[in-house]
């Protein structure tokens, strides 16, 4: 394992936030309710993560062996190991859900109800509770009953038809995209809803987070381009249709740099800074719309100009111009790099299997009541015998549900 130049944090599991006190009960699985409830957790929530008895998904996507996934989206969380095919798991549901203020699943639409655990039986039982449903297509509509995985959803949204470059197929997200943008939309919805119950004396309410609208509603005026023009907006590779030049551009040691002069002011600087201050009077280039029209021409002057440079002495020479210019990382690089390592973007923290587990920082930053990591990913069932014990389990209640296989993982 690469030595590591990232500094060591260790957990604090005395530290409050500002959502210490507000219980958050976890019947999700996969990538976007962890990413919500990793949210609310790390801010001061009690995330009370409900698992099967083969545990979350997450748990199962390893690298070496590692399950590096769960580490790190399942820190500051206790985790419930139920069977929730088995008629006692929702006795013990219905239970906990009046000590809780949210409530988040992502089961398919009406399995929740098949349950007994329908929205209305939930208000029921704590007419405050905010519940967030996730599912891949919403809770109604013509495709609510489709498998909603996350790679679907980026092929439907529009998000891959602009993807990549116009002679090739249409490129998906190499990572989680449409799930961690619900699940940051999901947080952001669930305390919003929660403003309401505590600050107006609102009730609960039912949240429906599909990952299909979030996604879509972050790729711009499309619709509203495409009704003024009647055109798709075409693949163009790393290339922008609305400023030039912007692109990443091939250095001569194989690296790649990403440039970007997207005002009037940029590119002129920019035109100097390579001694083709002929450029800013030239036809093809004057204005920003010139620019765009002839952005292929423009790139390859500029991209000539970068290919006869490394990575670093790019970026030292347009920094020292006042040009808009950044390197095209791997993750070799940020873990080497200063910024991400004295604002601790990433940072090592202890780990039984991998001695140190370089985790992101707390997102966002606050000034005043920061967020902090105050404990690992829990053990499948680590938490049985606490959480249960609370709403009235003593220890021959929790042996009867062990025995009678509801609960299961830790002792």
């Amino acid at each position: 394992m690469a030595s590591s130049k990232l500094h060591q944090r260790d957990y604090t599991p005395e530290a409050r936030g500002t959502l210490d006190g507000v219980r958050v009960l976890d019947l999700s699985r996969l990538f976007a309710g962890n990413v919500l409830t990793q949210m609310l957790g790390d801010f001061g929530a009690e995330v009370i993560k409900v698992e099967p008895p083969e545990g979350d998904t997450l748990r199962a996507w390893k690298t070496e062996g590692v399950s590096t996934h769960w580490k790190i989206y399942a820190r500051n969380k206790k985790s419930l190991c139920l069977d929730l095919r088995n008629p006692r798991a929702s006795e013990i549901i219905k239970k906990l859900v009046p000590s809780v203020q949210m409530l988040v699943e992502s089961f398919r639409p009406g399995v929740l109800e098949k349950m007994g655990l329908g929205p209305d039986a939930l208000l029921a039982l704590n007419p405050k509770l905010v519940i967030v449903r996730i599912s891949g297509w919403g809770q109604d509509g013509p495709y609510s009953q489709r498998p909603g995985f996350g790679t679907v959803v980026e092929g439907i949204s529009g998000f891959a038809a602009i993807n990549g470059f116009a002679d090739r197929e249409p490129v998906l997200p190499p990572m989680y995209l449409a799930d961690g943008v619900a699940g940051i939309y999901g947080a952001s919805a669930a305390m919003i809803a929660l403003r309401e119950v505590e600050m107006r004396g609102g009730q609960g309410q039912v949240i429906d987070l599909p990952l299909l609208d979030p996604l879509f509603s972050i790729l711009g005026p499309q619709s509203a381009n495409y009704r003024l023009t009647g055109k798709v907006k075409p693949r163009t590779g790393s290339r922008s249709t609305n400023s030039a030049p912007r692109n990443a551009y091939r250095c001569r040691d194989g690296r790649y740099v990403s440039l970007s002069a997207s005002i009037q002011k940029m590119a002129e600087r920019l035109f100097r800074s390579i001694g083709r201050t002929d450029l800013i009077d030239d036809p093809r280039f004057r204005t920003n719309a010139d620019r765009v029209r002839n952005a292929e021409e423009l790139d390859a002057i500029i991209g000539a100009f970068i290919a006869e440079r490394t990575q670093a002495e790019n970026v030292a020479f347009f920094e020292a111009a006042e040009v808009t210019i950044g390197p095209i990382y791997d993750t070799a690089q940020i873990l080497e790099d200063p910024h991400f390592i004295e604002r601790e973007v990433v940072a090592d923290y202890p780990d039984p299997e991998m001695g140190a587990l370089p985790m992101h920082h707390v997102v966002p930053r606050f000034g005043g009541t920061p967020g902090s990591v105050r404990k690992p990913a829990p053990k499948l069932g680590e938490h049985n015998r606490e959480l249960l014990s609370k709403i009235g389990y003593d220890d021959a209640g929790y042996a009867d549900l062990v025995a009678s296989g509801v609960v299961s993982g830790e002792a």
